[in-house]
């Protein structure tokens, strides 16, 4: 989300410089970071939740339009046959899932009656799954194919989407309030102008279309941690599978998902840490 947050500040015509943290820190970690403003992370991405939402000041603009609410899953090669007739929810519910024990993720899950086995330990979610102690485990679109590539005895599962209403959101630390808005002015200028859709696609694209989502059987789950602050209303900030015949989607397409050349930024900008 570097790509996306330097075109907001190219946008706002704001001067900062990023600094990626150099310490590796969980979700838990880096939200609590940012929320005691102890100057180790000034601004990082998460996907949004209540009570994220109160402890932390949110930028409201879905960052991948919802992307990350469209979950493939990845399961055992050997036991995709169990998954072949699945085609709702309820027929989803015997198998059980895994996710990160501080993930929204989790609780979107079980409040739609799903069994999840809940992990703190990303490299341990795939050995469980190979291992067959649980079935299968949801990725985003961005993450599936790259993470299946690294196991070679699990497959991305060919025929089902789980979609529910979430996305990621900047967040910055509640007294920080002029970067927010930087944030928030850059990211509607970006919008406005198409630039926004421009970069999605560069890097969204080919996993888009990779992932066949206009083949699959789409099962909607409820979200009973949606906040307020999603701006459902505004249909242009969320992906449809009409986007797919854009001109600027198959563009990208065909340029095979290479992001933009980044801006320069000064050397006399502020530096500001980042988190994800």
């Amino acid at each position: 989300m570097g790509a996306i947050l330097k075109l907001a500040f190219a946008k706002a015509n704001v001067c900062h410089t990023l600094v990626y943290s150099s310490q590796s820190m969980q979700q838990a970690r880096g939200l609590m970071e940012l929320e005691r403003g102890s100057g180790k992370v000034d601004i990082i991405y998460t996907m949004t939740a209540p009570e994220r939402e109160a402890a932390l000041l949110p930028v409201a603009i879905p960052l991948t339009k919802g992307l990350l609410g469209w979950r493939i899953a990845l399961v055992r090669s050997d036991r995709l046959h169990q998954f072949a007739n699945v085609r709702s929810a309820t027929q989803l519910k015997p198998f059980v899932a895994v996710q990160g024990h501080d993930w929204p993720d989790t609780a979107i899950l079980r409040a739609n009656g799903m069994p999840v086995h809940a992990s703190s330990a990303y490299d341990g979610m795939f050995k469980m799954l190979e291992a067959g102690r649980i079935d299968y485990f949801p990725r985003s679109i961005q993450q599936v194919f790259s993470e299946q590539s690294k196991y070679p005895a699990l497959a991305v599962e060919p025929n089902l989407v789980l979609r529910y209403p979430t996305d990621a959101y900047f967040f910055v630390n509640r007294r920080n309030t002029q970067l927010a808005e930087e944030v928030r002015r850059g990211l509607e200028a970006a919008i406005a102008d198409g630039s926004f859709d421009r970069m999605f696609y560069s890097y969204f694209a080919m996993q888009i279309a990779e992932a066949g989502l206009e083949r699959r059987r789409v099962i909607d789950l409820a979200n009973p941690l949606r906040p307020a602050s999603l701006p459902h209303a505004r249909k242009a900030l969320w992906f449809s599978l009409d986007e797919i015949r854009r001109p600027a989607f198959v563009k990208a397409l065909k340029e095979r998902g290479r992001g933009p050349v980044p801006a320069r930024t000064p050397a006399a900008c502020d530096k500001l840490g980042a988190g994800k």
